[in-house]
């Protein structure tokens, strides 16, 4: 698996409570190679702050978590080379453009320079950015912010792509080419891990759905597997299913 996750925990300290709070409590996965698998759950679920842990942003509390066979805890440095990670804090720098900005962040990774020109013209390709890849970034959309954004965190080519809530606030066009070149990575045979709270999303996307709610991993499975267990057809009737079973609460 290249995505190998068991047991992680995170607690945050609770100053309102004076005690402990668990925000991840006990999630065990897998994510391979050519596959995408979702965090599906409502903001505040403990999707991001997974997500964090996977990158090294955080450190788990307990667990582990290995990316291509390296521990995110022991080898911070040789899993933040394997991984790309878009999240909602990642930025863009204003004074440059696009393909300047693809090439300093190419080669802060490493990327072979005789392969560098050739990588970027096929990102902004695949994410058809070449009508404003010379437009400095002040100036650019939302929409546009966003590609740059992700072009960004895959221009060096990882094998494990991580998006945390990737077309959160865009426009209908602008997630459907978001969505597009998600599936287009898996194809190349990413290993692909994305938080969302879009139940359309998940479908239209996802090989694996994890349920996730209060910290609490629920459920993984297909959408036919989801489905099954809950005798449920729409996603969102199966999610809710699945809460009410797993933890008596209706949403």
């Amino acid at each position: 698996m290249t995505i190998k996750v068991r047991n992680l925990k995170k607690e945050f300290y609770d100053e309102a409570r004076n005690g402990d709070m668990t925000a991840v409590d006990d999630v065990s996965f897998d994510c391979e190679r050519g596959k995408i698998f979702g965090l599906l759950g409502p903001n505040g679920a403990g999707k991001t702050t997974t997500l964090r842990m996977l990158t090294t942003i955080l450190k788990p509390s307990g667990g582990v978590a290995l990316i291509c066979g390296h521990d995110v805890v022991k080898e911070p440095t040789v899993v933040r080379s394997k991984i790309g990670f878009l999240s909602a804090d990642t930025g863009v720098y204003e004074r440059l453009t696009p393909r300047e900005m693809l090439t300093y962040f190419a080669r802060i990774n490493h990327y072979p320079d005789d392969k560098l020109k050739s990588r970027i013209n096929s990102v902004l390709e695949m994410l058809s950015m070449n009508d404003f890849a010379d437009t400095r970034c002040e100036k650019l959309s939302t929409g546009m912010r966003q590609k740059t954004s992700i072009a960004r965190s895959v221009i060096h080519d990882p094998e494990v792509l991580i998006f945390d809530e990737p077309t959160n606030g865009l426009d209908v066009l602008t997630i459907r080419a978001m969505q597009d070149f998600i599936l287009k990575c898996r194809e190349q045979g990413k290993c692909i891990l994305l938080s969302t709270h879009i139940m359309s999303e998940a479908e239209k996307l996802c090989d694996q759905i994890g349920v996730i709610h209060k910290g609490k991993l629920l459920s993984v499975g297909s959408l036919e597997e989801l489905r099954a267990q809950t005798s449920k057809h729409y996603l969102e009737d199966v999610f809710v299913e699945i809460v009410r079973e797993r933890v008596g609460e209706i949403i």
